[in-house]
């Protein structure tokens, strides 16, 4: 079965694995530092409780449907996949204001539930179920704490 931020087993393994990170934690692929791939996960997180909507591409109308189910199967999500422009960071951020942000952020989503979820489609892949987008929040944040070796 796949982990979705709605169980609360998960919820604590990945708010435990954010607060392991420190400033100095490096990258093993890509090119935010830590801070901007806290503040990058934060957006993502605003995304999934409809709090920042995205239009959906020409991309999202084509080939999103055919890689939907990579969003919440049991694969890894790629090194260095292709990012939307809304989820670059590139200025400096705050680590320590970054990193209580998005752990107050996973905790809200998933003591929320699936009511807490957007029913916007995902910009990429199109209309997701609340189920599905617990799983894929999961994958993203467990995809960069990866980056960073935790």
């Amino acid at each position: 079965m796949n982990k979705s931020l709605y169980n609360k087993d998960v919820l604590l393994e990945l708010t435990s694995r954010v607060a392991s990170l420190s400033p100095v934690s490096e990258r093993l692929w890509g090119k935010m530092n830590v801070a901007q791939m806290l503040a990058h996960c934060i957006v993502g997180m605003d995304v999934a409780m409809g709090r920042i909507h995205i239009k959906r591409g020409i991309l999202g109308y084509t080939i999103g449907p055919l890689m939907k189910k990579k969003f919440y199967d049991n694969s890894e999500f790629s090194k260095n996949s292709p990012t939307a422009s809304e989820f670059i960071i590139i200025d400096e951020r705050d680590f320590n204001q970054e990193k209580q942000l998005l752990i107050d952020k996973i905790t809200e989503f998933s003591k929320g539930g699936p009511e807490k979820c957007t029913t916007d489609a995902h910009a990429f892949f199109g209309k997701l179920t609340a189920e599905q987008w617990g799983v894929g929040m999961y994958k993203h944040v467990d995809h960069h704490l990866r980056q960073f070796g935790v």
